[in-house]
């Protein structure tokens, strides 16, 4: 991302894709929904109206990763400053943990793993805040693909066919998304009357009905009925925060991530650690850099499942975690030949859709949206098409610490967006989805592009490794064969294969000289980057 040093434009990955180049562009994972963003680009919107109608279509086109229940966060570089905005919601106000105690760890389905969803209350604040087209514009297309149906894409077919028996136990569920028929067949097509109707009524009121009108009513009902505590207060009640991004410098760029309940802190001190080592000039994908890049993620995840948690209950400002002298003392644990002691990390969860966008203007958006675990919580509101997301599960149960269920809480957060800049100017608005491969993804793709000059669909292509909640280290099949030998000589422990979808999904936009960007997007998923 040097200006000095242009970006390499080979593909030195076997690759899927191939970069797309425009003065206007969105990327996503999900074609319908690009599509979506590109069409509210030639509308006359910007950016943030592309943004808006590409996750708005995602809630009907991907709902294996993001519903009308989701939470979402994003950044946005406009009016030359980066603005961030926390769209989680919190755990209803009549919570009680004691329901929970005797448990080893949060429940991962049902009313009790769910929290208030603040992903409508994003669109509208994002919306009002920047966006050029009317709200009720940015629904056009997911309503008309909620009413007269969409095709599943493969690879949300594969996770759609997966949901049949973990909801086996959710009729509502299984009413919804398993109509009579339906196989969940690439190509075959969803519909839902009751999701357009909602989609329709969200547009027209500019949220009001989601949070304190007849859809507010309908959750908190359906809520009342099987025994869970989300009320009609802890809807209206709810409200997004625009927040203060964090950041830090990392070859030359500055990397910037949203402050906690998310755990974008995590790649930043990741990052910042490996400023410190001495990475420069090692080999894309060797071992002694993959090393250091996850000595350095160890020592990270250590911080967050220490001390990430709503902020308003977190002992310190989050920000002292990026001091420079604790993070000089961090990099001098690492050993160059010897790995850590393997950390234990919060269960592995995947089920997120992240996307970005970018005008001609200079407006660019990195914007995130997830139900969690695919589906969410399994809970569905009758009528609606409203899946509720289960944020819950991201709260612990030990006594004392931060982040413990509570009422009225946030819990932490693992989706983050993240923007890269350089002298001021954005250079990059990305994402990486999947659970805690989020930072892990974060730190990597920052390091091909800041450092080795991959251009962003090369990193995207690139293998990845993950750590997982055992502290084992899985690597994808890609590597150099002599990769995972010599990690697991350093102290490494490997775990076997994985499927795709725990290396994540990232989608990319980067500005290059002369007002033109640079799209990417996954391979391992289903979508493009479209522009004009």
């Amino acid at each position: 991302m040097n200006p000095d040093a242009p970006l390499d434009w080979r593909q030195p990955y076997p690759s899927r894709r191939q970069p797309v180049f425009a003065r206007n562009l969105v990327a996503t994972s999900q074609p319908l929904a690009t599509e979506a963003g590109v069409s509210a680009l030639r509308a006359g919107g910007n950016a943030v109206d592309a943004a808006l109608a590409a996750a708005i279509t995602l809630t009907v086109v991907e709902p294996t990763g993001n519903g009308l229940g989701s939470d979402a966060f994003a950044l946005i570089w406009r009016g030359g400053r980066l603005h961030g905005f926390n769209g989680s919601g919190r755990s209803p106000r009549s919570l009680d943990p004691e329901r929970l105690r005797g448990r080893a760890s949060m429940p991962e389905l049902g009313w009790e793993t769910v929290t208030t969803p603040g992903a409508v209350d994003t669109w509208v604040q994002l919306s009002r805040k920047f966006g050029k087209l009317p709200f009720a514009r940015l629904f056009e297309d997911a309503v008309r693909h909620a009413a007269e149906g969409f095709p599943l894409s493969p690879k949300i077919a594969d996770a759609w066919r997966h949901s049949r028996q973990r909801f086996r136990e959710f009729a509502d569920f299984q009413d919804h998304f398993w109509p009579a028929g339906f196989e969940a067949r690439p190509g075959e097509v969803f519909r839902s009357s009751a999701l357009a109707a909602t989609l329709g009524e969200i547009a027209s009121t500019k949220g009001e009905s989601f949070y304190r009108g007849r859809l507010a009513r309908a959750m908190a009902s359906r809520s009342h009925t099987q025994g869970g505590s989300l009320a009609e207060i802890d809807l209206a009640e709810h409200q997004g925060e625009w927040v203060e991004p964090l950041a830090v410098d990392y070859a030359g760029c500055r990397v910037h991530e949203l402050p906690p309940n998310g755990q974008g802190l995590a790649a930043l001190i990741a990052l910042g650690i490996l400023e410190r080592l001495p990475v420069r000039g090692l080999a894309a994908d060797s071992p002694d850099l993959l090393h250091f890049q996850i000595e350095a993620m160890r020592i990270a995840f250590t911080e967050a499942f220490a001390h990430f948690a709503d902020p308003r209950a977190m002992v310190f400002d989050p920000g002292r975690l990026l001091d420079p002298g604790l993070l000089d003392r961090r990099a001098a644990e690492v050993d160059a030949r010897r790995a850590g002691r393997p950390e234990p990390t919060p269960a592995k969860g995947f089920g997120t859709v992240c996307l970005a966008a970018a005008d001609e203007e200079g407006t660019m958006v990195s914007f995130i949206q997830s139900n969690f675990h695919g589906f969410g919580s399994g809970i569905v509101i009758p009528n609606t098409g409203i899946s509720l997301q289960n944020r819950g599960l991201g709260f612990v149960l030990t006594e004392g610490h931060p982040n413990r269920v509570g009422p009225g809480k946030r819990p932490f957060h693992t989706i983050i967006p993240a923007m890269v800049s350089r002298a001021g100017e954005p250079l990059l608005a990305f994402g990486l989805m999947g659970g805690h491969m989020q930072p892990q993804g974060h730190l990597q793709a920052v390091h091909r592009i800041c450092v080795l000059g991959q251009n962003p669909q090369a990193a995207a292509d690139a293998p990845r490794w993950y750590l997982q909640p055992d502290g084992s280290l899985a690597l994808e099949p890609h590597f150099p064969e002599e990769t995972g030998p010599a990690l697991a000589e350093r102290g490494h422990r490997l775990a076997g294969p994985l499927p795709e979808p725990f290396f994540g999904g990232m989608q990319a936009i980067a500005r290059l000289p002369g007002g033109v960007y640079c799209g990417a997007t996954e391979p391992r998923k289903d979508g493009c980057a479209a522009g004009f």
